[in-house]
This record gives C-alpha cells, structure tokens and sequence, in this order.
C-alpha cells in the first residue's frame, strides 16, 4: 500500500496588498510607524485539500494567476500557509524558477557545487555525479564561463540535471519544459518518466496539455485561488480544454 507523501488540509495563503502608493522607505517606515499604511487582503490559494500517495504524478493546470505557482512554493516551503496545514514527507528537488539557487556571477562548475549542497546533496555526491550533471546538461564547454552569459535555456538545462542527478523523493518541476529546444525536452521527459518508473514522486506545472496528459495521472485544475476540480487525468483535462 503507498504511503501519503503530501498532505495539505484546509490550505490558504494570504498576502497583503499595499492600497497606496509610498514614494520611499523613509515614508514607508513612518506610514509603518504612525499604522497609516492601507492594505487590502488577497487570497492566493484558499481552502486547498491535496493528498499525494508516493510515485503519483500530480499536475497543476489554470489560468495565469491562478495559484499554481504558489501552491508549489507551499509545498516546498518557501511560503508558509495562513490557514491549514501542510505536510511533506520526503527529500524534494525544486525546480520552480530559473536561476533559483543560482550565483550569475559563479561559473557553472562553481554553481553546480554550490546548488547541489543547496539541494541536500554531499560532497561526495556531487563529486560522484559531477559527469553525469555534465554531460546531462551538454554544457561541457561553457562549464568555467559565469551563469551571467548563459541563455536561459542553458541555465535551464543546467538546474534540470543537477535536480535529477539523484532520484528525489518528490519532484517538483513549475514550467520546466517551457525552455530549451525541443531535443532537450525530449530528454527531460523521459529523465522525469525514469524518475516516476523508480518511485519519485511527481508535480508538474505546464501550460501544455500535451505535457500534462503524457506525465502525469492525477490533476488539479486551479482558478483564482480555489480548486475547480481534481481528479484523474483524462477527466479533469476534457473538461479543462473545453
């Protein structure tokens, strides 16, 4: 029997909204002061119910703004809920933004190190799959040259690799495909269909319905910060192209 590796139970995250506009810090330290700042309440995700068993793969399809982004950012801890609770169980590899966990000013060599021990790997890991990441990203001749001159699908294909160098329990991969060639988002999918074959634990955010229906089996159809349906795959994305 699989075991939950992600709950979330009557999940919201609230942010504050400033009403009015301050022309510097030193006003907004004394409109913080003085308790003159307006702020309006926004709900980016409100009253979210998720359960993942382990090795499902999960994808989050909506609108721009919808809430897909920050309920992955939820899940991995960046943000924390207003309401509810979260639980995770498990090593996660993130790959919500490019260049997160980057320097622009290191080399790739330098970055490879310095993301890898980000991500919960040793020394001796990253030494062990240092080729592998490599070879991967198909970066070899641009490994002492700063991130700053990288394109962004370079930077792109370097975060992949070193994400999945080792199998993560859970995977969490916000637009990953949208960059690079085509080639190479051949070779991520089936990177991630090696990953899920093994055991890791899947999310996935695309604006690809072709994505979503080739990688994953489970969706969540996000609008406006409340879930508008979940279910299995096929069902959920009939109605989501309609």
């Amino acid at each position: 029997m699989s075991k939950v590796i992600i709950r979330l139970e009557h999940a919201s995250v609230r942010f504050n909204l400033a009403m009015q506009k301050q022309r510097g810090i030193k006003e907004h330290v004394m409109g913080l002061l003085r308790k003159e700042l307006l702020f309006q309440e926004f709900f980016a995700l409100r009253d979210i119910n998720l359960t993942v068993q382990e090795g499902e793969s999960w994808g989050f399809v909506g609108r721009n703004g919808s809430g897909k982004s920050t309920l992955l950012k939820l899940i991995t801890g960046i943000l924390r809920p207003y309401e509810g609770t979260v639980q995770v169980n498990g090593h996660v590899a993130p790959l919500l933004e490019l260049g997160a966990g980057f320097d622009m000013e290191l080399t790739g060599r330098e970055n490879i190190v310095m993301n890898g021990l980000i991500l919960g790997m040793t020394n001796a890991e990253i030494r062990a799959h240092f080729d592998d990441i490599v070879a991967f990203s198909e970066l070899e001749k641009f490994l002492d040259v700063p991130l700053k001159n990288y394109s962004s699908g370079m930077k792109s294909r370097l975060g992949f690799a070193i994400a999945t160098c080792v199998r993560p329990d859970i995977l969490i991969a916000d637009e990953v495909l949208s960059t690079g060639d085509r080639a190479f988002q051949a070779k991520c999918e089936q990177r991630m269909q090696e990953l899920l074959k093994d055991g890791t634990t899947l999310l996935f955010v695309s604006h690809s319905p072709g994505a979503i229906r080739k990688m994953c089996n489970k969706v969540m159809w996000l609008n406006e910060g409340h879930v508008k349906m979940v279910g299995d795959m096929e069902t959920v994305m009939d109605a989501y192209e309609k």
